[in-house]
């Protein structure tokens, strides 16, 4: 039977055919979404970024402990190995300088320290004593408060390399780049540049080799004044304070370049040794200065050092230039990342925490409950109540299903259970409502309406009901015979508003196909046996569902506020005093989406019109009594589940990532495989209570390397629109006509 309706016009021959309404959303929609998706990616590549600088300023990516000892120095001039601890090539020529007699140059290595490095100031200050001390990079860039005070307090600093490598073993292009991104660092911290360097593993100038020499004549040539030293107070060994004041004591009043650390590891004896070695030089008549201090000394008075010195103001940090221009916004540029960069990984850390507790959690949960709903609904004395055995009516909105109508139809026609047929064409323009009309088939009508998508179809459908119960299904799902009977049996109890049925993948031969059925099989089902349990089931189907007609006009039918009208109208009905549950024997066979493209749209509208549905019924965490059990249970679980954990999930990978490639592959890779492990044990149970065939868990290694990925990024894009307050309509996917009957699906 039809309903009278005028079919629209064919368009008139030679003409192009005008797009629908639908179409020209459609085309808006995906307009709008392609800076959003690269809005998404751009996030993701921020994390990357971020994640990649935290790791190079910890020295996790990049690193080389790599440190060159015994090598000859068979190329260093003699003058050079037994010279000074200043070297300098002026002219170009190597010339080294000493420290006088009775007089400390009080060098600091590998700062700054938060924990250290202040209370050596503290020390240096009240004994008026100035320091020079070597920063490496990445630290100033992290702590650039305390390398201003530094200076502030008339400290002089130098480089120390950005991540504290051996230079030897590093290309001229590294070595530049350590200088470089360190004085960058400098810049950004207290405005200024320095000529000083000091390189990592140096000692004595004796103990350069053939290999760094060329490092210090590059330097050299740039400008640099590179500082070895003439005593070690090796207090990194932590020897004990006495010693280290001892060893750090020069012989025969003798002048020196002393070497102690103020960052590097545990300090306190040198904090302890610092004063006590202060008080003893100066009773020795020693005075203290800075490497420039040394270096204005040996120059005459019109020297470019002590030039350097007086338009400084300060001779002591005459080695310091003003930061201007490029450098200075670079450099201010650099610690503002890196400042982001320690806020968000730590925080990103913590994140993971809590996703790694949430999915082991829900996984936990999902096996006891699923276990626990198994055994209770299958147990032989369980029964809802009397048989339902009144006829139903079964909608089927249609929008261009020529491939798959048939088969829907027919197989609907082969139910076990009374029922009518009530196919709502929404504007098909390829000829699906004669493809209905065409088949012959009993108790089926066609119910003709302009295109406006499909909350407006299914209630079109609803007002066409000739029963107290209606089946809500799509145009390109294949029931079983026995499936509407399944599906209705929970109304014999009068709380029940609706029921979710068991969809299953039906195009599972092919890889896209596979991991969705793993997906539905796990996740959507797994998860719809917990949320019964729990009464606060979110979404019934749209492939397949049963409702009260006096419960769906209740609410006000299906809403078109949102993408997913499903989840929607099962939220509504819970708000109602509703009771949704899930009936896992009602089997429907849906074709899901066949490639990446149409995967993603349709993950895409639900994952957002979820976010939606959510929003909508925000109101439910203050709704009192039983319709507010959603909203005290399965509001928190939705949002914890379904949005929140997945967007952070993709750290979990990500971070498996990092750790395999720049910390410990072996330990990184049995955490992931144990991870995988945990994954393939509830899927392995899920397809058990299905009756599934295992085989095709053996794709769900390359499911969580690839697919996951896809599904996260879909999450992400989701969320992006969400906050940047976008909206879609309905979209149609591309249908095959593959699921014709669910024979041989398995």
């Amino acid at each position: 039977m039809t309903t009278p309706a005028t079919p629209p016009a064919p368009p008139a021959r030679g003409r192009r055919r005008a797009p629908s309404r639908i179409e020209r959303a459609a085309d808006r929609a995906a307009a709008l979404q392609r800076p959003r998706v690269l809005l998404a990616l751009l996030l993701l590549l921020a994390l990357t970024c971020v994640m990649l600088l935290d790791g190079y300023l910890r020295a996790e990516v990049g690193d080389d402990q790599r440190v060159r000892t015994g090598a000859s120095a068979s190329d260093v001039p003699d003058e050079v190995l037994e010279g000074g601890p200043i070297l300098s090539f002026p002219g170009g020529q190597a010339t080294t300088v000493s420290v006088p007699d009775k007089t400390i140059v009080l060098t600091f290595d590998d700062g700054p320290d938060p924990t250290w490095t202040p209370q050596v100031l503290e020390i240096l200050e009240k004994y008026d004593v100035p320091g020079t001390f070597f920063l490496v990079g990445s630290m100033v860039s992290r702590y650039p408060g305390i390398v201003e005070d530094l200076v502030e307090q008339g400290n002089e600093v130098g480089v120390h390399t950005f991540t504290h490598i051996d230079l030897s073993y590093q290309s001229e292009a590294r070595v530049t780049r350590e200088i470089e991104q360190t004085q960058l660092a400098l810049a950004g911290a207290a405005g200024i540049t320095t000529t000083l360097f000091r390189a990592p593993y140096s000692s004595e100038t004796n103990a350069i080799d053939n290999y760094s020499w060329p490092v210090y004549q590059n330097l050299g040539e740039d400008g640099y004044t590179s500082v070895f030293i003439d005593t070690d107070s090796d207090d990194w060994k932590r020897p004990g304070v006495s010693k280290i004041v001892e060893w750090a004591t020069p012989e025969d009043d003798e002048g020196a370049s002393v070497l102690f650390h103020d960052s590097g590891g545990e300090r306190s004896q040198t904090i302890e040794a610092l004063p006590k070695y202060i008080e003893k030089m100066k009773a020795k008549g020693y005075t203290f200065t800075t490497v420039s201090g040394v270096m204005a000394d040996q120059q005459p008075a019109g020297g470019a050092l002590a030039a350097a010195g007086a338009a400084s103001g300060n001779g002591l940090q005459a080695a310091h230039h003003k930061a201007t221009g490029t450098t200075l916004y670079e450099g201010k540029a650099l610690v503002a990342a890196v400042a982001v960069a320690e806020w968000t990984v730590p925080a990103l850390s913590v994140g993971l925490m809590v996703v790694g507790v949430a999915v082991m959690g829900r996984f936990g949960m999902m096996l006891i409950l699923a276990r626990r709903h198994h055994r209770q609904r299958n147990r032989r004395r369980f029964s809802w109540g009397p048989p339902v055995t009144g006829p139903v009516s079964v909608i089927v909105p249609a929008y261009n299903e020529k491939e798959c109508i048939t088969a829907t139809l027919r197989s609907l026609a082969r139910s076990t259970h009374p029922i009518e047929i009530v196919v709502v064409d929404d504007g098909s323009t390829d000829g699906t409502a004669e493809i209905a009309e065409s088949l012959g088939l009993p108790n089926v009508r066609v119910v003709r309406q302009a295109n406006a998508g499909k909350p407006a179809a299914l209630n079109n459908g609803v007002r066409h009901a000739r029963y107290d119960i209606v089946v809500m299904m799509d145009g390109d799902t294949v029931f079983e015979p026995d499936t509407v009977r399944h599906l209705v049996q929970p109304f014999a109890d009068p709380g029940v508003g609706a029921v979710a049925g068991n969809a299953k993948v039906g195009n599972r031969r092919t890889l896209i196909g596979a991991w969705q059925h793993i997906e539905y099989v796990m996740g959507f089902n797994l998860d719809r046996r917990m949320y019964d349990l729990l009464r606060c089931m979110p979404t019934i189907p749209g492939a397949i569902g049963a409702f009260r007609r006096e419960a769906v006009l209740e609410v006000g039918g299906m809403s078109d506020d949102t993408l997913a009208e499903d989840t929607d109208i099962t939220i509504a009905l819970h708000r109602a005093g509703w009771r949704v549950v899930y009936e896992e024997h009602a089997r429907a066979w849906t074709e899901a989406p066949g490639s990446l493209g149409q995967l993603w749209s349709q993950r895409y509208r639900w994952s957002y019109g979820t976010m939606q549905a959510l929003w909508k019924h925000r109101r439910s965490l203050t709704d009192k009594g039983p319709s507010g059990r959603f909203g005290r249970i399965g509001m928190p679980l939705v949002v914890l589940f379904q949005v929140v954990t997945p967007v952070f999930a993709p750290l979990i990978d990500v971070f498996t990532v990092y750790s395999m490639i720049f910390v410990d592959f072996r330990s990184a890779l049995l955490a992931w495989l144990a991870v995988l492990g945990v994954q393939l044990g509830c899927a392995a149970y899920a397809f058990r209570l299905d009756r599934e065939k295992y085989r095709y868990l053996l794709m769900m290694p390359l499911q969580q390397l690839a697919y996951r990925q896809m599904m996260y990024l879909v999450l992400i894009h989701s969320c992006v629109t969400a906050l940047t307050g976008g909206r879609l309509r309905w979209q149609k996917l591309k249908r095959t006509g593959e699921v014709g009957t669910p024979a041989g699906t398995g």
